[in-house]
């Protein structure tokens, strides 16, 4: 009874007269195209386009049809928000040919192959000159290859790293765009209009840099945001278990701290989970203690290593969250050991505070010198204070010390260490850092991430370290030589140690 011819957007019921059918087909036809387009109504999709829909842009969706658990998606998505400038589409071509040229389209569909299938399903309904724009956690190079096969296609290619959350892609993400610049000249209307403000109001969307750069830099917000997150759930740990404090005095000592310098997202967030209660008991208590994570963090890891630089608090955030999930193996080593007696001891807050305060500086540090690192090998020319202020707002890490990091990389580029400002924010409490770490470890509670700041500053502020011995092992046994304090650095020294002394 229904006439569908979907790539021209027609629906027309054919009991009528022939008259009605011919005004009904020409009514369909001549329906407004959508100016923009999204690919994926999974959490983040939804939310996204709920947010540009409600800034006033038509918006046409896609979601694949799966039998019995995706059915119908997009339709219903467009029913539920009627009064939005919505048009749901469950047919590709029809999705496509619903869009005005040069179509716009942003994908939010899970990062890896399936960006591949989505990118050449929509392929033969493209135009030279059309856009896609790939909103999920991509890999930086797999957005630099998509870059590279797109444009060959005459298609532009845009990655943009978003941050926020379903809360954040509602009511306004930070977005890290990168790739064709031209693209995202045409796009940037609707990505920052969607975007957050920052607290002098300007929008927390900017175009990053070429290739993946954009998704780079996500990778190490995200990386960022694992230490972050390991270093608060430390101090819980250290409370609640070694200095006897209940979850919701716990939330007092933090809300304390969100009241001076240290102000967060994630420390708001740990306030409200701290103070959750299921009937009389503290949900923190039920839940279990093996953490889950989509794999950015261990990009990250990964790529500071490429990149030969240290990544002390992030890497080792993961590894944390490696360790927990071994929770039988855990089980059953804690009967074997003794380190398993907890011993309560008096946590001065104090000093406490200051050692929080300290490793979240060395975590930002850390993760803001891999984003230079790799501006310089990939010669990307990225602007960290820019970056830093797209995170004041937004974001999952945006804080009071991010707010901080964008006014001083204005003026300093280098390793945020080694600005003097920062330098005198630090040095006082290096000493009460040492005594927290070194307290926590003698009465047997585990502070992965911030044992590794204080390592990495300790390192880092070293000018003398341990790796002549390094190099002396190395050339012992590989004969990879050294080189000699008392020569110029550009020669190179080999010695037969084991030669035997006349």
């Amino acid at each position: 009874d229904t006439l569908e011819i979907p790539e021209y957007g027609i629906h027309v019921n054919v009991n009528q007269s022939t008259d009605n059918i011919i005004n009904e087909i020409r009514k369909n036809m001549m329906v407004e195209k959508s100016e923009f387009g999204l690919v994926g109504l999974g959490v983040m999709g939804t939310s996204l386009a709920l947010n540009i829909a409600g800034k006033g842009t038509s918006l046409a969706v896609y979601n694949r049809q799966v039998l019995g658990k995706e059915e119908d998606v997009a339709l219903k998505f467009q029913n539920e928000n009627s009064s939005l400038k919505i048009k749901g589409f469950d047919d590709v071509k029809a999705f496509v040919s619903g869009i005005q040229k040069p179509r716009k389209i942003l994908l939010m569909v899970n990062a890896g192959k399936t960006v591949d299938l989505v990118i050449d399903s929509l392929l033969p309904y493209l135009d030279k000159g059309d856009i896609l724009i790939d909103g999920g956690n991509s890999h930086y190079k797999n957005t630099k290859k998509r870059f590279e096969y797109l444009k060959n296609k005459g298609i532009e290619f845009v990655g943009i790293g978003v941050s926020g959350g379903e809360e954040g892609a509602l009511k306004g993400p930070s977005i890290m765009p990168s790739g064709s610049k031209t693209a995202y000249e045409q796009v940037s209307t609707i990505l920052e209009g969607i975007s957050a403000n920052d607290p002098q109001g300007n929008k927390c969307c900017t175009y990053i840099g070429p290739e993946g750069s954009g998704h780079f830099v996500k990778m190490i917000h995200n990386g960022i945001e694992y230490g972050e997150m390991q270093l608060l759930a430390e101090i819980y740990h250290l409370l609640r278990f070694y200095g006897g404090k209940r979850p919701d005095e716990i939330a007092s000592i933090f809300e304390e701290w969100k009241s001076s310098d240290l102000n967060s997202y994630l420390l708001e967030i740990s306030i409200d989970i701290l103070r959750k209660k299921e009937g009389s008991e503290f949900l923190i208590d039920k839940i279990l203690d093996q953490a889950s994570q989509k794999g950015t963090g261990g990009w990250s890891t990964n790529a500071a290593l490429e990149l030969g630089k240290p990544l002390n608090t992030i890497a080792e955030s993961v590894m944390a969250r490696y360790i927990s999930a071994m929770k039988d193996t855990r089980v059953q080593a804690s009967k074997l050991y003794t380190t398993n007696n907890v011993k309560q001891f008096s946590i001065d807050l104090e000093k406490l505070k200051n050692a929080y305060s300290t490793s979240r500086i060395i975590n930002h540090a850390i993760g803001f010198d891999t984003i230079s690192e790799a501006s310089n090998q990939y010669h990307w020319n990225l602007n960290l204070s820019e970056i830093a202020r797209i995170w004041t707002n937004g974001c999952i890490i945006r804080s009071s010390l991010m707010e901080e990091c964008a006014l001083l990389f204005k003026d300093f580029d280098k390793h945020l260490l080694l600005n003097p400002i920062v330098a005198q924010q630090i040095n006082p409490r290096i000493s009460n850092y040492s005594q927290v770490v070194a307290e926590a470890l003698t009465s047997g509670c585990p502070l992965p991430v911030m044992a590794s700041g204080l390592n990495y500053l300790l390192s880092f502020t070293s000018a003398q370290s341990s790796a002549n011995m390094i190099q002396a092992q190395r050339d012992y046994f590989g004969a990879h030589t050294y080189k000699r304090t008392d020569r110029p650095f550009e020669e190179s020294f080999h010695t037969n140690w084991n030669e035997k002394l006349v």
